[in-house]
Order: structure tokens, then sequence, then C-alpha cells
């Protein structure tokens, strides 16, 4: 029996030992750490139970049978992230540069299965060269299992991919069909194709940097939601995000007790918004006011940031928020601000978090670039996503809410359960100088008289008592007590229940 024992700690070590001194050592080198040291740092200390960890590859061609280190590049196994179970794997650049082989791809399968079964978040840490060319047609296989697993999963338990190194090719539609991706600043790509291919097929030159780097991803287009200075800082952020997660779409996001009250007032809000109507403002500073502790965790800060999604807590519950911001682009709905707000909603009603909506909308981007870009359908997806939601739903009118984006922003007849306006909200068709314009196009040579008119169109129509007289608008407040009406109509809310025809799925306009 000490025979064996000693046996398994030595096949133990070896395991540990990845692909080596030597390349754990490169690893280093280049500001990264391995893949079982990004675990320890991710989960509580001492709760990893670690999976397959003597796992071998079964290929046996290109000499590959003569090189069969344990674990074939990939940690696999669960444990707890304050005190909450998780599912997570890591790949290990420093076996076969973290490429996928047939039975790396089984041990991620498995973790996968074994997360929806139980009904607990997979995250996944990757740090791969890509397929394992050796294996052929088995390692693209392998791939498609792992894809399976995503869509499987989707809306069931919370998927979030943390990209620590190179994700190229066919690996990146993992992550691509998670919840949520963060990159590692300078040291993690994603791309379909490489800096070389791109060369060659469109004589583009581009480094990798560039192409797919997490500055490129997090401001231009918009496939990853934050970005991270090194390895530590991404787990540590990691850990603080899982907080605002449930585990599973049958279960609420864990609450938080504060000491903030939710009765609490806050005066300056009376102040926030600009007399003049086309000053902009920052949204932001309502949230922090509004939220527990001033304490918001935003998402995609730097792309689309006409729109400012994340979480916060109210009442020690989590809620998704979505904020217009009268700093960027007036807060006008484009094509991306509309597919990051509508992908957000999307995945708070999955998973039962109520989603709170400051508007400011002076309406959607006028141009030939967007309606060729095909605004028409992406603004959609927005609309569609807060129609088809059904988890509670608070909405207040800060300023503007003009046209159709006053619609798509959870009006009343989007199914918006509670539905506030500013004093100062303007919610009209458009705003009152084109709408004089329009309507009294006679008299568009007389500048006085179209004065007279517009101040007559914004007495008659820029106020919020139109709409709240239709039912349209619950109740006009007062901007102080913006955080004690949201946290009333959150308790009210809490057992809220929806019942829709029943249908396979949507389709929603993609």
């Amino acid at each position: 029996m000490h025979d064996i024992i000693q046996q398994l700690e030595a096949k133990r070590a070896r395991a540990r030992l990845g692909g080596g001194e030597k390349r754990i050592a490169a690893q280093h080198a280049k500001g990264k750490l391995t893949a079982r040291e990004r675990i320890e740092l991710l989960l509580d200390q001492g709760t990893f139970e670690e999976w397959d960890m003597f796992v071998e590859h079964r290929s046996h061609d290109f000499g590959m049978e003569q090189n069969r280190p344990p674990g074939d590049g990939v940690v696999t196994g669960y444990g707890m992230i304050n005190g909450r179970l998780v599912f997570v794997f890591s790949q290990d650049f420093t076996v076969f540069g973290g490429a996928l082989s047939e039975a790396h791809a089984e041990k991620i399968c498995k973790v996968m299965d074994q997360a929806m079964k139980v009904g607990a978040p997979v995250i996944g840490l990757n740090d791969s060269g890509g397929a394992r060319i050796q294996e052929g047609v088995a390692s693209l296989g392998g791939y498609a299992e792992v894809f399976q697993r995503n869509v499987t999963a989707s809306g069931v338990v919370p998927q979030i991919s943390l990209i620590m190194g190179p994700c190229a090719g066919g690996a990146v539609y993992s992550p691509a069909m998670t919840d949520f991706i963060f990159m590692v600043k300078d040291s993690s790509y994603m791309f379909v194709t490489g800096p070389e291919v791109v060369k060659t097929v469109t004589h583009e030159e581009v480094s990798a940097e560039d192409l797919g780097g997490a500055l490129t991803h997090t401001t231009k287009s918009g496939v990853a939601d934050l970005a991270f200075e090194n390895d530590v800082d991404a787990l540590a952020m990691l850990r603080r995000f899982f907080n605002y997660l449930p585990l599973n779409n049958r279960e609420k996001a864990p609450s938080r007790p504060s000491d903030d009250p939710p009765e609490r007032i806050d005066l300056s809000l009376d102040t926030l918004v600009p007399d003049n109507p086309n000053k902009p403002y920052d949204i932001k500073e309502l949230i922090w006011k509004t939220v527990d502790d001033g304490d918001f965790f935003e998402l995609q800060p730097e792309h689309a940031k006409n729109i400012v999604i994340g979480f916060g807590r109210m009442d020690s519950q989590v809620v998704g928020i979505v904020a217009n911001q009268p700093l960027v682009l007036a807060g006008c709905l484009d094509i991306k601000s509309s597919i990051k707000a509508a992908r957000f909603v999307r995945f708070c009603d999955a998973f039962n978090i109520p989603i709170v909506t400051f508007v400011d909308v002076p309406g959607f981007m006028p141009g030939t670039a967007q309606e060729y870009g095909g605004i028409i359908k992406h603004g959609a997806k927005l609309l569609f996503a807060y129609g088809e939601c059904t988890v509670p739903k608070i909405t207040v009118i800060t300023r503007k809410a003009y046209g159709g984006a006053y619609d798509v922003m959870s009006s009343k007849h989007l199914r918006g359960d509670v539905n506030f306006a500013w004093p100062n909200a303007e919610i009209a068709v458009m705003g009152a100088k084109g709408a004089v314009e329009i309507i009294f196009r006679e008299e568009k040579n007389d500048p006085a008289k179209l004065a007279a008119r517009e101040a007559e169109y914004k007495a008659k129509f820029a106020n919020p008592f139109i709409a709240s007289a239709r039912g349209y608008v619950d109740d006009v407040i007062q901007p102080h007590e913006t955080r004690r009406r949201i946290c009333r109509s959150l308790a009210m809310l809490a057992a809220k229940k929806v019942d829709d025809p029943w249908r396979k799925h949507s389709n929603i306009p993609l």
C-alpha cells in the first residue's frame, strides 16, 4: 500500500508540473500565472477539488505517443468563491501551448455537464494556442462538443470567460457564447484569423494586439466586457463580479446586507439635470447616488459609451442597471448601444435579476452609416429584449424620452412594471423645435412666430403630465426620492409572475 501511495503522489507531482519547470518559468517571464496558480487565486483557499488530473491524450501521430503529460493541458474541477459553488477549467499554456485535444475537450465537457446537473456557474480561464493540429478532426470535434455545452447551458447557469492568453480560430466561439468575457491587457487576444492570414488574404498589416487585443475588444468590437492590467487584478475582479450572479436560473442573485437605508434621499439629485435641455450631465452620478453604498459594477464602460450597463444593489438586492448617457452622443441610441444593452437585458431576464432603467434619450442616431448598418434591426433587438423580459422592470425618465426611443426604453407599453418621471421630463414624439418646424412649416420664414409656437409646444407637451394622465407614467416624483421609490417598487414586485403563451423559443431580430 505504501508503494501505491508513493506512486500516486509521484503522479500528482508530475501532473502539477504541467509542461515542466522551464515552461513554467517562461510563463512567469511573460508576466502570466500558470493554470493552477490562477485557480488558487480565483477560488477560496483550500476549496478546489480537481478532476481528471491523470487524463492523457490518445494521439499516436507525429511522435505524440512519446509525450503524454498528465492532465493534457487543462486543469478542471470545482470549488468555492466566497462560499458559493463554481465549476472551473483553466487551460495550461505550458502543455502543448494549451492546445485543445479530444481528451482536453472531454475534461471541459465533463465539468460543464456536472455544472448543469447541480446548477452552478462555469468559469473558463482561456490560454490556448488553438486546436491541436496533430489530432486533426478529433480536435475540431472536441471544440464542437464544448460549443454544444455552451449552447445548452446558456440561460441555465451563468458562464464567464476570462481570456488570459491567446484565443484564436475556432477557439473564440466558446467564449463568444458565454455570458461575459473579460481579458488581460497586453497578454491576451482573440481573433478568428491571425495577423499573418489577414496579411495574406486582405494585404492588411496589423499586429495581434491591434487585431484582437484587450483594448480592441473592449473599445471597438464590444466582444469583451472588461480589460484588466494583469492576471492577479483580473482574478480579483472576477471574484468581486461573481457576487452579483445567481448560481443558476432557478435562484435569485445573492443579497448583501447594507447599512445604506432604502429610504435614503439625496437632495443633490434635484439639481443634477441642467435647466438647459441641451446641456449634458453624467448619468453615472445618478446611479452612484441611487445604489447601495455607491457600489456600481459597470460592464463595457469603454464601448458604446452612450449607454451605461452594469450591476448594483438596492435594498441589498442585486439589480441590473441600463441608462442612457447624455455625455456621449446626447444619449442617442445607435447600433452598438442597442446591441450592448439588449444582451445585458436578456441576461438579467434569464437569471431573475430585476432591471432599473434610467431614461434620457432624444431618439435614435440618424445618418446613412446607421441605416446602412441596420439600425432598424439592431434597435429592434433592444425593443424585443425589453418586451420579452419578465423580471421586475422599473423605469425612471430623468429628462428626454422622445419618439420610438421612448417606447424602446422599458416603457409601460413594453410591460414596464413601475414607470416614474422626474418633473422636468419631456415625453413627446420629438423635441419642440423639430415638431413646430414640421407642424407649422408654412411659418418657417417668420422666426418670431416659430419661437412663439415652440414655446407653446413646450408648455403643452414638454412635460410628464400628458403621459401620466394616460397612465403611461405611474407617478411624477422628486429626483431626491428616486432611491426610495425604486426600493419600495422592488419590494412590491418581489413575487412578480408573468405567464406568456407557450412557444419553443422567440425569434429575436438577430
